[in-house]
């Protein structure tokens, strides 16, 4: 037996191209299961571009959640996992910064109602000694759970004409009109800030900050030198303004970040390309730093990183890189300086409480980090993946509303 439901949830009209929240869409009803209609984007090969499809998704499991997605975040890991530099499985649906509105919770969840706002952030087992110690970003399975196409168990959440769809793209895929997460990377917000500017906190914005807040012992008159004046680290910048860290420098060629990182707080930026060395420059600015964070993902950027360092200094590798890409390190060097090298995963963050903090920031006017977004409506996706892309846009955000 086969009920069609009438719902709100919305619908992307592919002749007139709009998104239409008015629009009535159907659920379909199974015997032992409802099934959701949704508009995705579905990256299908990474020379083209992401195309607008109708899709199913299930009601949550009971330690899950069906969300209303309202917006999400553009992020360079949907870029480097659409162009393969770091392999998914294709098609699939991208998407890892979605914040919306609670449709549907499962039986077990106890802290999220139908009609809570929330921001969705990458997913987690919640059980092994990472998750046991509110690490969950070195989750031990945190590969399956966020890159793999569907739930840690082999399950999906999404079909598409009765044949599953690779999706729960770090526990969502919010390239969507609606989505499946799990409790652990669901965090409920206030209802009183636009969903649509808190959509970076789960991703781009919390790694940033992270770094510097969570992984790093920052304190008053650290310095630091941050390469990389995208989303990350700007958000870098800002926590690094919040601790007292001086003096900064930012490194990044494009001229409008850095005249933005010098509004943000920064107290010197170089363009790459305009000078000669680096590492050199920065030495005569600052005189070697503290903390080097490595923004980019490319190699040959973090060679500098490293060799900007103080003795005793550390780097922090976050930007996220080809699956193959490999730095030289002298050995002898490293021994010698006492220089340390990390890696970092989302700020070391438990979204879940890392989140409301960055919001409580945020509302003391300490954490400006709205001023790194432009607003795009859904169905220009595409061109705002393009704007991430070539750095037209710093954290562009889609609306699908």
């Amino acid at each position: 037996m086969t009920i069609a439901i009438l719902t709100r949830y919305g619908s992307f009209n592919e002749n007139s191209s709009q998104f239409d929240l008015t629009t009535i869409g159907v659920r379909t009803m199974t015997n032992d299961n409802i099934r959701h209609e949704a508009t995705a984007a579905i990256a299908r090969d990474p020379s083209e571009p992401l195309t607008f499809e109708q899709v199913t998704l299930q009601s949550p499991r009971a330690d899950e959640v069906l969300i209303k997605i309202v917006a999400s975040g553009i992020c360079h890991t949907d870029l480097v996992c659409l162009y393969q530099e770091l392999p998914v499985p294709l098609p699939m649906v991208l998407g890892h910064e979605g914040a919306g509105i609670v449709v549907e919770a499962g039986s077990a969840v106890k802290d999220l109602s139908p009609g809570d706002h929330v921001v969705l952030s990458f997913n987690s087992c919640g059980e092994c000694p990472s998750c046991e110690h509110e690490l969950p970003s070195y989750c031990y399975d945190f590969m399956e759970n966020n890159f793999s196409g569907c739930r840690g168990d082999g399950t999906g959440t999404m079909e598409q004409n009765g044949e599953a769809v690779n999706a729960n793209f770090f526990g969502q895929s919010s390239f969507a009109t609606m989505a499946i997460a799990n409790v652990r990377n669901t965090v409920k917000v206030r209802k009183d800030l636009p969903l649509e500017m808190l959509a970076p906190l789960g991703c781009g914005v919390q790694t940033g900050a992270g770094t510097v807040l969570n992984s790093l012992s920052v304190t008053v008159a650290n310095s630091m030198a941050i390469f990389g004046g995208g989303a990350v680290g700007l958000s870098a910048l800002m926590a690094a303004k919040l601790v007292g860290a001086d003096p900064i420098v930012v490194v990044e060629p494009l001229a409008d970040r850095r005249a933005l990182a010098l509004e943000l707080g920064a107290d010197h930026v170089i363009d790459p390309f305009a000078v000669e060395n680096v590492v050199e420059e920065i030495k005569k600015l600052v005189g070697g730093v503290d903390f080097s964070l490595e923004m980019t993902g490319i190699p040959a950027v973090a060679s500098q990183c490293v060799a900007a360092l103080k003795p005793l200094g550390t780097c922090a590798l976050v930007g996220a890189a080809p699956a193959d890409a490999e730095v030289s390190i002298n050995i002898m060097e490293m021994l010698a300086t006492g220089r340390k090298i990390v890696g970092i995963v989302e700020g070391d963050a438990e979204p879940r409480t890392f989140i409301p903090q960055l919001i409580e920031y945020y509302d003391e006017g300490r954490f400006p980090f709205d001023r790194l977004i432009d607003f795009f409506p859904f169905e220009a996706l595409n061109e705002a993946v393009e704007a991430q892309g070539n750095g037209q846009s710093i954290k562009p955000v889609v609306r699908m509303g």
